[in-house]
């Protein structure tokens, strides 16, 4: 074996630790890099945010909610018009997950897998209504929170364009169209 036959197996090999790497340790429970800097939450936070992001809207055959940008767009919101008591109950909210993920035997909300998830928050939904019930109605995360995520996934161009049909309107004109070609008439709100 020659000198360079070695040093080319060496940087094969640290090539593929780095890429492993992260696999494994995502696969342990260890946070997964953000590609994003928080501006509201902290980096747990957010990483939560995004993992609860993704169950709420699902990669699909249309993207999924950090796809089309969501996480950093409750982010942005929470900084710039949440009111406080609200983005203090996301923030607590968001903690809670994590919480409840680990009574469950994980490191976070994270490491749960994707039916965990989906157990947990469907409890937290329970949650939720039995806090509407409450006379007066006691203030909940998860409405917010479930609401804020499906707002930035549908406001944003993948949710519009590809999870939601897009109708151009006032669209075309085509004037003097045949009744039997439109079947019926057109009404828009």
């Amino acid at each position: 074996m020659t000198l360079q036959a070695s040093r080319r197996d060496v940087f094969a090999g640290l090539a593929i630790a780095a890429w492993g790497l992260p696999v494994i340790a995502r696969a342990q429970g260890a946070p997964a890099p953000l590609n994003w800097a928080p501006r509201a939450l902290s980096l747990d936070q957010a990483r939560t945010l995004c993992a609860v992001c993704e169950a709420i809207v699902p990669e699909t055959d249309t993207p999924g909610a950090i796809a089309a940008g969501a996480p950093q767009a409750i982010d942005r919101w929470t900084a710039e018009w949440l009111d406080p008591p609200a983005a203090a109950r996301l923030r607590a909210g968001i903690d809670q997950l994590d919480e409840r993920a680990r009574t469950r035997g994980a490191a976070n909300f994270s490491a749960l897998t994707q039916d965990q998830k989906v157990a947990l928050l469907s409890e937290v939904e329970a949650d939720q209504r039995a806090a509407d019930r409450a006379r007066p109605p006691v203030p909940h995360y998860w409405n917010t929170l479930k609401g804020l995520t499906t707002t930035a996934y549908f406001t944003s161009q993948a949710g519009a364009t590809k999870a939601a049909r897009y109708d151009p309107v006032p669209g075309a004109y085509r004037g003097c169209v045949p009744l039997k070609e439109i079947g019926r008439v057109w009404a828009t709100s």
